[in-house]
């Protein structure tokens, strides 16, 4: 694929041998359990009211509405650290700015809403609003029904997950449906279209800083360099080769890396170079995301139930690709990411 169109997605390599194997996902809200690890609990004290929320069937941009409702605030006044999924059981924090007095009356007792698809299950003050990304990670519970094919081949890919990680690819929520943000995200940068929406314009940018970036880890993986770190690669704090988030400014990788991630950035040169004029700075990312307290069991035949942790913005269905082939039910409605971010 070059810059000329954008209109599906690849299919990026795998690390580890295709087991074969088949399952179903999300058969069932509770089979996608999700509980967010915040980087810290409220004091107690603080402009700001804290709410640990279980939403169930609902996304988490439509909970934020419903508070800000029950609080009669303005939505912007509801933070939360990260997205999680509709089509699951997820507990996550949100925030809300209520200061006692200036006209605000009495703190809320939000534990007593009452709605079908979330509760409040606490609620505690604090000092400081939630912002994206303020979380550890997140700890999943996932149940697989109907799964099909090589018992032993599965486990292998577990055991090798658990000593090696998996590719840490963006997931395909984060390109829309069937990858048409990314496309969108060329023609914008290439001034084909104008998106005066704030909110759609860093969809578009942040679908099109992921796909470089999975481009990068995939050519890796097809040259046989998955889970090595090559001649000028730089690392993160944990030792492990990262790759570039787009941006201003040259790549910060030398020899060897460097050489393969301007080989990318030629290849999409019109989406690297529109990063880079829309204000992007270069970042970078792990390429090996590394599941962690990672087991897994077989409760009935058919049925596998997995359980790990994940770092804030790595994906869940980075782990399950690399396990076996997941099919979904239809659903006709917007998905949202696996793993905050």
């Amino acid at each position: 694929m070059t810059d000329a169109h954008y209109t599906t997605l690849p299919t990026w390599p795998r690390a580890y041998p295709a087991s074969g194997a088949s399952a179903t996902l999300k058969s069932l809200n509770e089979d996608f359990l999700v509980t967010e690890l915040p980087l810290q609990l409220p004091s107690g004290a603080g402009e700001h009211l804290w709410l640990d929320v279980e939403k169930n069937g609902a996304n988490t941009a439509f909970v934020a509405q419903q508070l800000a409702a029950a609080a009669g605030v303005q939505e912007w006044d509801v933070g939360y650290a990260g997205l999680k999924d509709r089509y699951a059981i997820t507990r996550q924090w949100f925030s809300i700015y209520l200061p006692i007095g200036k006209g605000k009356g009495e703190t809320p007792d939000l534990t007593q809403l009452q709605h079908p698809e979330f509760k409040v299950l606490s609620q505690s003050r604090h000092v400081k609003k939630l912002r994206p990304g303020d979380l550890q990670g997140n700890r999943f519970r996932i149940v697989l029904r109907d799964v099909s094919g090589d018992r032993d081949a599965i486990e292998a890919n577990l055991r090798a997950i658990a000593s090696q990680g998996v590719p840490n690819y963006f997931g395909a929520q984060r390109f829309g449906h069937d990858g048409g943000n990314v496309e969108q995200g060329r023609a914008m940068l290439a001034r084909e279209i104008r998106v005066r929406n704030p909110k759609k314009k860093g969809i578009y940018l942040s679908a099109v800083r992921s796909f470089v970036f999975n481009e990068v880890l995939a050519l890796r993986i097809r040259q046989g360099l998955w889970g090595q770190t090559l001649p000028g690669d730089v690392t993160d704090e944990a030792g492990r080769p990262t790759g570039p988030l787009w941006g201003r400014g040259r790549v910060s990788t030398t020899d060897q890396a460097q050489a393969l991630e301007n080989g990318v950035a030629e290849r999409h040169a019109i989406l690297c170079n529109g990063m880079e004029h829309a204000g992007l700075d270069q970042e970078r990312r792990a390429l090996v995301a590394s599941p962690a307290e990672l087991s897994w069991e077989w409760p009935q035949d058919q049925q596998l139930v997995l359980t790990f942790c994940l770092p804030a913005g790595n994906y869940a269905t980075a782990v399950l690709n690399e396990i076996l082939h997941t099919t979904e039910p239809d659903r006709h409605t917007e998905h949202e990411p696996a793993a905050a971010d």
